[in-house]
């Protein structure tokens, strides 16, 4: 078989097969086979019908149309073996297959065209000697203080309120009802809100936890006294029957009680964690703070050199890479939000998934070039991952999760990349200078971009019509 190659935009290889005329003879005379063999046709035994009727029956066109199918699969598939390009993704017929139809003659030569993806080729130009900033974390000594506070309202002790109103902070006992105001000049009365009335209901006195105006309301309230609170649903609210409704809901205070917070000191130290003094407590939480500022300024120094790498790759992807590379966000993304309990039917709807594919292809491109240019800078200074340091890896994995099924196989290959990522990562850190400036001077007055490819925005299904909790 003659094969005639040619390269093509995109990594693409053309190829110009030529299939010879006994090829082409051969697929003929068993498509004529496997309609003789199926066909059913009054006055004839299955299995007995003469060609001439069938090639009536069917149609030229349809006979050659069916051989042409299997020779062109099978010659781009021997093409590609006898040539031995490594090709991925399924191959496209570039010539037109109406006019091969009208072309085919079986036993004379067929002639026609395909193209197939190959991987890439990478032009790395410079990957050494960078020259970039990175910002530099730092934490606010005020967190450690929040977090103590934290931990002393967890254990905080409520008791009750005498001599005073309601103010943020207190927690009530309520008993509350509520509807929706009828729009001015409706003949409609005002409808009780499904879900929007509850008795001996405890809430905390903080803003965010309601929808707007709901605790604001219930400030100045004493015990026994009876308001009405005027509140209007966010236009996002989750229920689109309520959203940007007004409403008027009938609050009763019952009961008011403050929190008792405990004394900060070691007694408290000792109960909410291992250490026996407060000095101990608080030096581990700002070390947590501190590690945590140290990889999040390590992550700002990997993402500045690949950044600068990205500029320095040139690349021609073919779109079986990149089609790829959406399908494997896509089915993240639905996983992760499956896991949270969300409906990916919903979200993922016929409809959705073409703009969701094309709106998640820019976000792929960077994802695969910055694999295809750490992936150079390996190959061409033969970094590898020391067998050793794959399985201690594995093993501290399968202790953290040794809970869960693990695919073994699975999870070697992600180890593996990651450790081979993070010593090319570590090597090309090495050989350039970074330099640390404050947090922010970098971003600082720009607006923060979020890839819609990388995330699906998706509200719950339902929520209590009288609250909303905060995002904690």
């Amino acid at each position: 078989m003659k094969v005639t190659q040619e390269k093509l935009p995109a990594s693409q290889i053309g190829l110009e097969i030529e299939i010879p005329p006994d090829m082409s003879k051969k697929a003929y005379e068993q498509v004529l086979q496997e309609f003789t063999r199926s066909a059913n046709i009054p006055g004839f035994r299955k299995g007995k019908v003469p060609r001439q009727v069938l090639i009536q029956r069917f149609g030229s066109s349809r006979m050659k149309a069916a051989a042409l199918e299997e020779l062109v699969q099978n010659g781009v598939r021997q093409a590609v073996e006898q040539e031995k390009i490594d090709a991925i993704g399924n191959f496209q017929l570039r010539s037109s297959f109406e006019d091969l139809v009208q072309q085919y003659e079986p036993g004379s030569v067929l002639t026609f065209s395909a193209a197939v993806d190959v991987q890439p080729e990478v032009k790395l130009d410079q990957y050494t000697g960078f020259n970039v900033q990175a910002e530099k974390a730092e934490y606010d000594p005020q967190q450690v203080d929040k977090v103590l506070e934290e931990r002393r309202a967890e254990l905080a002790t409520l008791i009750p309120v005498e001599g005073r109103a309601a103010q943020l902070g207190d927690t009530a006992v309520v008993d509350f009802s509520g509807r929706i105001v009828a729009e001015e000049g409706a003949e409609e009365e005002a409808a009780e809100i499904p879900g929007g009335q509850a008795e001996d209901f405890q809430v905390e006195l903080s803003e965010g936890r309601f929808i707007p105006g709901f605790i604001d309301g219930m400030v100045g309230m004493n015990p026994g006294e009876t308001r009405e609170v005027s509140v209007k649903f966010p236009e996002d609210y989750p229920q689109a029957d309520l959203a940007d409704k007004p409403a008027v809901f009938t609050i009763t205070v019952k009961e008011l009680k403050e929190k008792e917070l405990p004394a900060l000191d070691d007694d408290f130290a000792q109960e909410v964690s291992e250490f026996q003094t407060l000095a101990e407590l608080r030096a581990s939480i700002e070390s947590n703070f501190q590690k945590k500022a140290d990889s999040k300024t390590d992550a700002n120094k990997e993402q500045a050199i690949i950044s600068e790498l990205l500029k320095q790759i040139e690349v021609d992807l073919p779109m079986t890479l990149i089609d790829r590379e959406v399908d494997y966000m896509l089915t993240q993304t639905a996983i992760e939000l499956q896991n949270q309990g969300l409906d990916i039917k919903r979200l993922f709807t016929q409809d959705m998934i073409p703009q969701l594919r094309e709106r998640s292809q820019p976000e792929a491109i960077t994802r695969i070039k910055r694999t295809l240019a750490l992936g150079e800078v390996a190959k061409r200074e033969s970094i590898q991952v020391e067998p050793e340091a794959i399985e201690t890896r594995i093993k501290e994995v399968m202790e953290q999760y040794s809970d869960r099924d693990i695919d073994h196989d699975r999870l070697r290959t992600v180890v593996e990349e990651d450790l081979l990522k993070e010593k090319i990562l570590k090597w090309l850190e090495e050989r350039s200078t970074i330099e640390l400036v404050p947090e922010g001077s970098l971003t600082q007055g720009e607006e923060s971009e979020e890839l819609a490819s990388a995330e699906v925005t998706a509200e719950p299904e339902t929520a209590a019509p009288a609250e909303t909790e905060a995002s904690e």
